[in-house]
């Protein structure tokens, strides 16, 4: 990593409020070119709840001082109710936080130091919102890069998956919410008005959980701020940036096929980070430099090249052995000027062919509950246990499907599909398929995977049960992928009925009848000799401001990741540390710390023994000021409810501020 000390343009740091509508004001840090009084500039904006004061000052300082220095108004706001703004927060992407959004635009916008024009950039959140504030055509906004980001909230969020409850994170999502938006401002940047403030958070609290699970199929609620219901509301030109081992990534493959503005899509080998940041899998690219390139050619109007870049460029991962953590993942960058491409062809791959293991005969696929508990973190941020382990464990648990050896190297760019000849004996039911590369030696890496909720087999806004004794054909879609198969080993394709702890169990422990000789595995293959004679793709190195000067907490040691098994119960616990960058004290003198435990229970044999928890501990201290908050939720299900409890303690110093308890039954429809 580079940090660059110097810049074209001496810069500033300024602290302001910014005034809503309705007379709440949102925090705001700015850094600005020192003379931009004299020569206004473009601003760039990043608009999120996650705390510009702790949370995310690290990775603020790699980045804005960095756009300030070459020439803009780096701009992070907190949201309502989040960070030191005023107000409070009541769910993501609310027609409120849109609002506010498109005044926080109008207001750079007017500004004396700028120009009038303005970008907007994110990851995960800070993406979302990005994509969402362009579909509302706020006149300033003229450019958008989003990172890590999604255009459908429903089918490809924290919440549901393939139309089933994602329980790693519905629940896991919730509860880290839960603590965020329990912490109060910061005293040093509001003053005395710290306490009131915090306690119009806390008494407006609500876990956001009991609205997702509200709401079980794509309905209105989902439809708004999905900006694939209409995606020629936007018309800001769009760099959209993702990583193959990021659940985020299709966005980008949807992004670059379906706009019809500017648009360019980059997906590299990353996790649900900055692609710049020294986190695995690299490598690592100079993504500063190449959305600078984008600003000035946008926000400045300078022919730079920034539009004579192809259409998407991707990184095609070579075969590795199954691994938890990457340093680096081998492989090649390949480019395409449409999407999707003539680089790729479909091949059709029956699961009954030749070399599968299965002939014509129907297979029975009925999966033990705790399948799944090695399919890795759901958000790979970077650390040495996220990524999925050897499968070979997960693949004895499932049905599966082997190709012959194959011939020859094979690429796959794209999303692969599974169409399978199936019944189901209940009205209900999950399919889930993944494919893996399974080498000579019988390691077994996953190279993509898909998730299927029966009754929503025919459109996520849709409940058809299913009827059983009457077989249909059904197309899992999987995640997309840049990957190479290499001759001699052979495709596995592997089927289940279940997914813990990142799919939520039907109550019924269902059976599925699969016929292989008309199911097949359909691949988008990148044909040989496509790149020959094509421009490489090449990226500068990566570089950033200078880091902040944060001395990192001891903190308490304990594995990121432990399953357990009771042989007795048959039960299995997953035990995590999310790890999202733990205790630091910062250089004006903040010490904030925290610990965070998820765990997911099921046994063996019993869907409805599912549950999913999680449980917070954050301390912020200052001179004379001390502050806890515990958070702790829950969440079963019986065979007709959800269940949801939830508590949340918050502290200043030996005093009692809040204390709460939420107990929810939520009738389970599609989930």
């Amino acid at each position: 990593m580079k940090y660059r000390e110097e810049f074209p343009r001496d810069i500033e740091m300024r602290e302001m409020w910014i005034p809503m509508r309705d007379g709440t004001r949102l925090h705001a840090r700015v850094w600005l070119p020192t003379d931009a009084l004299e020569e206004p500039v473009p601003a760039l904006l990043e608009y999120l709840p996650y705390r510009k004061g702790d949370w995310t000052a690290p990775r603020d300082a790699e980045r804005h001082p960095y756009y300030a220095g070459h020439g803009y108004a780096s701009v992070r706001v907190d949201l309502r109710g989040a960070g030191n703004s005023e107000g409070v927060m009541r769910d993501e992407y609310s027609p409120q936080e849109l609002e506010d959004g498109v005044a926080v635009i109008e207001w750079l916008a007017a500004q004396p130091w700028c120009t009038g024009r303005v970008g907007m950039f994110g990851i995960s959140w800070g993406g979302f919102n990005s994509l969402q504030l362009a579909a509302l055509r706020p006149e300033p906004l003229k450019a958008v890069v989003t990172v890590c980001s999604t255009d459908d909230r429903y089918d490809n969020d924290v919440h549901y998956t393939g139309g089933s409850v994602l329980g790693i994170d519905m629940a896991g999502w919730s509860g880290t919410m839960l603590a965020f938006t329990a912490r109060p401002p910061d005293p040093a940047a509001v003053g005395e008005e710290w306490l009131p403030m915090w306690r119009e958070r806390l008494d407006a609290l609500e876990p956001f959980v009991h609205t997702w699970l509200d709401h079980q199929a794509r309905d209105g609620y989902w439809r708004h701020g999905s900006v694939c219901e209409d995606y020629t509301a936007v018309e800001a030109a769009v760099l959209a940036v993702g990583g193959w081992a990021d659940p985020y990534r299709d966005t980008v493959l949807r992004l670059a096929e379906n706009l019809p503005g500017p648009v360019r899509g980059v997906i590299g080998p990353w996790a649900h980070q900055y692609p710049d940041r020294p986190l695995e899998p690299g490598p690592q690219i100079g993504f500063l430099q190449e959305t600078v390139r984008w600003w000035d050619h946008w926000l400045k109007g300078a022919d730079n090249g920034a539009m004579d870049t192809p259409l998407l460029r991707s990184y095609i991962q070579d075969p590795v052995p199954p691994a938890t953590a990457y340093p680096v993942r081998e492989g090649r960058w390949v480019s395409d000027d449409a999407w999707p491409s003539p680089s790729t062809a479909w091949t059709e791959h029956a699961l009954g062919g030749a070399g599968g293991g299965v002939e014509a005969g129907a297979v029975t696929v009925h999966s033990p509950q705790h399948t799944g508990v090695d399919a890795g973190r759901f958000f790979p941020y970077g650390n040495a246990t996220d990524l999925p382990p050897d499968q070979r464990e997960e693949d004895g648990r499932s049905t599966c499907f082997d190709s012959a050896p194959l011939e020859r190297r094979t690429e796959v760019l794209g999303r692969a599909r599974v169409r399978l000849r199936m019944d189901c004996d209940r009205p209900k039911g999950t399919v889930v398929v993944r494919v893996c590369d399974v080498a000579p030696d019988g390691a077994s890496t996953l190279v993509t995977r898909g998730v299927m909720n029966l009754s929503s087999r025919q459109g996520r806004e849709r409940i058809v049960p299913w009827e059983p004794g009457t077989p249909e054909d059904v197309e899992v879609e999987l995640t997309g992928t840049g990957y190479a198969f290499p001759a001699g080993h052979r495709i596995r394709v592997a089927v289940s009925t279940a997914y813990w702890p990142w799919v939520w169990p039907q109550p019924g422990g269902e059976s599925l009848t699969v016929w292989p000789s008309q199911s097949a595995l359909l691949l988008p293959e990148r044909r040989a000799g496509f790149d020959a004679g094509r421009a490489p793709v090449v990226f500068e190195e990566p570089e950033q401001a200078p880091p902040l000067p944060v001395v990192l907490g001891e903190g308490e040691r304990r594995p990121e990741r432990l399953v357990t098994h009771d042989v007795g119960t048959g039960e299995w616990v997953l035990d995590v540390d999310p790890n999202y960058g733990g205790s630091r004290t910062y250089p004006d003198g903040l010490v904030y710390a925290e610990k965070a435990r998820e765990y997911y229970r099921i046994r063996v044999d019993d869907p409805l023994s599912a549950m999913a928890g999680s449980r917070w501990e954050i301390r912020m201290q200052r001179e004379g000021w001390d502050i806890t908050v515990r958070t702790s939720s829950e969440l079963t299900a019986t065979a007709e409810h959800f269940v949801v409890q939830s508590s949340v303690e918050a502290r200043s110093g030996e005093e009692t501020v809040a204390s709460r308890e939420w107990r929810r039954e939520i009738p389970r429809t599609a989930g």
